[in-house]
């Protein structure tokens, strides 16, 4: 069932199982099957479940933009309180820029901007897409209120206080979009879950930081290096607990395209935010630096959208992990629970 975004419908619980169960059923305690389980993949090695229908590049920039918003609104929300003039006004006016630009690239894929605002006739805690939906309603005219008292300098406190809201709904813009993928049958997003969130967070962070890098004046980026060395370390880390939690299903992120861009992304994520410190200095490494946290920022997005591409396309990411799940609670005594109840994928 669509959610009216294109994607795959949503799981009914976190911890569903994507994948099938083939085993044949076994009689009584010490009797043969009278037919062998079969070593099950898929009709001629063809997707079992349906991909995602959405399009690229406009929800890889979706996905970016969105978290370069919300990291740029906390940015700038601490840029205020410690008086850093310019730091402030360039991520404001960074965060309103980027959250237009990153609904503009949704209302593309959806294609008609009346899909989007269908969305705002219901409200549904339970659906990720209806939440966003709302979150980013409530957030861009924050983040546009705040950029315009910014440019203009008329209604201060009015500015100050959308700047506030802003920084504060700023965080869930930059991770709901990892729960809103994660929430479908993809092997890759599904099953890492409990990461992408912190991967998504800490990207933003990293992203935010080079806007900030780019844009503050000398003696103003202390805020910017900071939030690029927490937004690289929380990005990294989060990455690698998930690939080792998921095992098989975290090949997709180390191979072919999406392999690429997330390497690309990690390494120009840790050159600059390495580069922001010891480049502290240098007008121009300060610069490099932040080309490199923006520029690395993008390809991990854009290599988490790949990496789910792949895994929903090459059937053992569905049935190999579900084998292994079914087999360890076999040893674990819940063998008769799952005999003669196979789960089968929720797909689109």
């Amino acid at each position: 069932m669509s959610d009216g975004h294109g994607s795959l419908a949503a799981r009914p619980a976190r911890e569903a199982t994507t994948g099938v169960n083939t085993g044949r059923r076994r009689g009584r305690r010490g009797e043969q099957p009278v037919v062998p389980d079969t070593q099950f993949t898929s009709y001629y090695g063809k997707p079992i479940i349906n991909g995602p229908v959405w399009k690229s590049p406009d929800i890889p920039a979706y996905l970016f933009l969105g978290g370069l918003a919300g990291g740029s609104s906390l940015l700038a929300a601490g840029a205020q309180l410690t008086g850093r003039g310019r730091l402030a006004a360039v991520t404001k006016v960074g965060a309103f820029g980027a959250i237009t630009l990153s609904l503009g690239a949704l209302v593309h894929d959806l294609g008609r901007p009346a899909r989007f605002l269908n969305m705002l006739r219901v409200f549904k805690p339970t659906s990720p897409m209806n939440m966003g939906s709302w979150l980013l309603a409530g957030y861009g005219p924050l983040a546009g209120g705040a950029a315009a008292s910014a440019v203009t300098g008329k209604l201060p406190k009015a500015g100050a206080a959308a700047t506030a809201g802003a920084a504060l709904t700023g965080p869930a813009v930059a991770a709901y979009t990892a729960a809103l993928v994660s929430d479908t049958a993809v092997p890759a997003w599904h099953d890492g879950h409990r990461e992408l969130p912190y991967v998504f967070v800490g990207s933003g962070a990293a992203g935010a930081a080079g806007l900030g890098l780019l844009g503050a004046r000398q003696g103003e980026e202390s805020p910017a290096r900071n939030l690029a060395l927490f937004g690289t370390a929380l990005e990294l880390a989060a990455f690698k607990r998930m690939e080792k939690r998921l095992g098989m299903v975290a090949e997709p992120y180390r191979a072919g395209r999406a392999g690429l861009l997330v390497r690309a992304g990690e390494t120009l994520a840790a050159a600059g935010a390495a580069g922001s410190v010891l480049g502290r200095r240098s007008r121009v490494a300060r610069l490099l630096s932040g080309a490199a946290l923006l520029a690395g920022s993008a390809c991990t997005k854009w290599g988490v959208f790949e990496a789910g591409l792949t895994s929903a396309e090459d059937p053992k990411y569905t049935v190999v992990p579900q084998r292994e799940r079914l087999l360890r609670q076999n040893h674990a005594g819940g063998g008769e629970a799952q005999r003669g109840n196979p789960a089968v994928p929720q797909s689109g």
